[in-house]
């Protein structure tokens, strides 16, 4: 009996268990997925768009997606529907703001590479805000494939639901995306 007891308050080791206890009214198992999920959900939001409320849309998105939760296929990937979620909050807050084209300034925080001296750290940094700047000048369409493929590292499939699209139009936004940044770069190089 006490065996029984110890099990059920064991944190669930994947996305399904913690669903299934979640809709059996377990917050505790939300709160595992809203720990392994939310570090990803800020940076969907803040590449997204929105910038330094990503919290308060991450926070958002946590919130409709348990309330949601009942109506989420089993068959289906938590991560690109939580995802999608937060990218529709973030589309409502950028819309209502019209600040679309602004990504969060955290980002373009220099992360020290081990043995990193301070002048490359400087030119590190100053690549990525160049980066970040070109990706932020790309037509909306484009830039949301290229930051949910390249920042987040979505596959094609989950950029395709996580934006509702078709994986073709994934891919050619994405191609065209790519195609302005490198125009973008060499232009920056003359």
């Amino acid at each position: 009996m006490e065996s029984l007891t110890t099990s059920a308050k064991e944190p669930p080791t994947d996305d399904d268990e913690a669903i299934t206890r979640s809709l059996a009214g377990d917050l505790d198992a939300y709160e595992v997925l809203v720990a392994r999920y939310s570090v990803l959900a800020h940076r969907t939001a803040a590449m997204l768009g929105a910038a330094d409320e990503a919290e308060d849309v991450v926070q958002e998105a946590f919130v409709k997606a348990y309330r949601h939760l009942g109506s989420f296929r089993r068959d289906a990937h938590f991560r690109p529907w939580l995802l999608r979620i937060v990218a529709n909050e973030t589309h409502n807050l950028t819309r209502s703001r019209g600040r679309r084209d602004r990504l969060t300034a955290r980002l373009t925080e220099a992360v020290p590479t081990p043995g990193e001296g301070p002048e490359e750290a400087s030119v590190a940094t100053d690549r990525r805000a160049r980066l970040l700047d070109a990706v932020r000048t790309l037509p909306e369409r484009e830039r949301e494939t290229v930051v949910c493929r390249y920042f987040l590292q979505l596959s094609e499939a989950e950029t395709a639901q996580v934006l509702d699209l078709p994986v073709g139009t994934v891919k050619s936004r994405t191609s065209r995306g790519l195609a302005r940044l490198r125009e973008e770069v060499a232009r920056d190089l003359i």
